[in-house]
């Protein structure tokens, strides 16, 4: 099992930035790639930006310019810089690892990211 720890959500005025960091523990050797969703009330989960074909990043169009992900490939870690925060950006975030080989999602218990106007 893989265990996902998320930390760094808060209340933050528009124009402002967070840091969100994941921490991840237990078989963290069957994790692939890791990435940060987010859910907004009564709005489905979406994906806002993640790794693909190795050290690529890609970010929901929303985000671009604003956010930046980054990661630490041998501790298993990853980190979401947030700046010029929009009241839309108002989420529960949630750090999400996937096990290619078992074709299967961890996630972590969300951190609450609240923007003011």
């Amino acid at each position: 099992q893989v265990q996902l720890v998320e930390s760094g959500g808060g209340l933050v005025q528009a124009g402002g930035s967070l840091r969100l960091s994941c921490a991840s523990s237990g078989a963290i050797f069957r994790i692939n790639t890791m990435a940060w969703y987010r859910q907004a009330p009564g709005k489905q989960r979406e994906l806002v930006a993640g790794f693909t074909n190795g050290a690529n990043t890609m970010y929901t169009d929303s985000v671009k310019g604003r956010f930046t992900i980054s990661r630490d490939s041998t501790k298993k870690t990853t980190a979401l810089q947030m700046n010029a925060l929009k009241p839309e950006d108002t989420a529960v975030y949630y750090c999400n690892a996937k096990d290619a080989l078992f074709n299967r999602d961890f996630w972590g218990q969300g951190t609450q990211v609240t923007v003011s106007s």
